[in-house]
């Protein structure tokens, strides 16, 4: 069941352990990481450390806000580690910080490793709860770097995913319109989607606002990079690859695609998307599994309306296609993406098959 928030936790994430607590270490260590990844030894210090465990081999609803939080921070301070700027990729997760990440990663049901999730959608907290989940009414919980272009980057996201509760309430009334064979209220519902998206890309649209595509490159972006062939000390014995945190892991276009039926030819490009799915939260892959069951709009939608969401859609996919190539590949001569992938050509073909949908 997916909150008032759309793909955001409900209530609001956890923003500190109870100072009773023992995980209440986990604060202070995340508070610390920005300044101790300055230090050339920040490995070794890391190693060092106690890390309170997860107290038991289960959760409950009323346990996951501090779960999630729990992964947040022990995922930061793993990525932290691996990928320390100024140092070789590591290869080993020492056992103080693997064994409670496979843990905790094991109840949330996905891989060990910071993802989106844990990047975005617990790491914010709101400054007036009367206010809605908006630029300027937002901040972090967590972040690898002092400097707030990271900040930035993060709430960009949290206000996208924030809009697109009214993306999934159009989507669930469409649904219903479909069934009953109600085409006015299909295309009220798919002109919903297309403000909903526009919005968004307005929000995507003020990325350089506060982000330096220096910055960015140079000074946190090497933390969220993929793990290849990484051993997990203590869990596993063999190496093993996880894909970084991106974008792709978010559940919006996924869902939007599953919906409008947009047919992206099988390849590399639909194997990644799909890999992307055991990144997300298990509630959200059973969503997406619910909505790609749903007929297909196009036949019963009038063009207009079902135009207006396919190209609201392209321009978002244009835009971030637009920011890869200036805070990324302007500067790298490696063409693959935090993820792993070769970004670039593929951000183009879904843009290309998107709006080649159109009735």
């Amino acid at each position: 069941m997916l909150s008032r928030h759309g793909f955001l936790p409900h209530p609001d994430p956890l923003k500190s352990f109870p100072s009773t607590s023992p995980l209440a270490r986990l604060d202070e260590l995340g508070r610390d990481l920005p300044s101790i990844l300055e230090d050339k030894d920040a490995r070794a210090y890391l190693r060092s450390l106690e890390i309170p465990r997860w107290p038991s081999d289960s959760v409950t609803e009323a346990e996951l806000p501090e779960l999630r939080l729990y992964y947040v921070r022990l995922g930061f301070i793993a990525s932290g580690y691996v990928n320390q700027i100024g140092a070789a990729p590591g290869t080993l997760l020492p056992k103080n910080i693997a064994v409670p990440l496979y843990h905790a990663c094991k109840l949330l049901h996905r891989p060990p490793i910071l993802s989106y999730d844990g990047y975005a959608l617990y790491n914010w907290k709101r400054f007036d709860q009367n206010k809605p989940i908006a630029l300027g009414n937002i901040d972090t919980l967590q972040n690898f770097v002092h400097l707030y272009d990271e900040h930035w980057f993060i709430l960009v996201h949290v206000e996208i995913e924030a809009i697109a509760a009214e993306v999934l309430a159009a989507i669930e009334a469409g649904a219903t319109a479909m069934d009953r064979h109600d085409r006015a209220t299909l295309d009220k519902a798919l002109e919903r989607i297309a403000r909903s998206v526009n919005q968004q890309v307005a929000v995507l649209k003020r990325i350089p606002e506060k982000m330096d595509p220096h910055v960015y490159y140079r000074s946190f972006r090497p933390y969220i990079r993929f793990f290849e062939n990484v051993v997990y000390e203590g869990v596993e014995t063999d190496p093993i690859s996880y894909r970084g945190e991106t974008g792709a892991q978010s559940s919006i276009m996924p869902a939007l695609v599953a919906f409008l039926k947009i047919p992206h030819v099988a390849s590399a490009l639909t194997d990644h998307l799909m890999d992307m799915r055991n990144f997300m939260p298990a509630s959200h892959r059973a969503y997406l599994d619910v909505v790609s069951r749903l007929p297909d709009p196009r036949p019963l939608a009038s063009a207009e309306p079902f135009n207006q969401a396919l190209e609201a859609i392209a321009q978002f996919r244009e835009v971030h296609f637009g920011w890869a190539d200036l805070y990324i590949h302007q500067r790298v001569s490696d063409p693959r993406g935090t993820g792993g992938t070769p970004y670039r050509a593929w951000l183009q073909q879904l843009i290309d098959e998107t709006r080649g949908h159109r009735k």
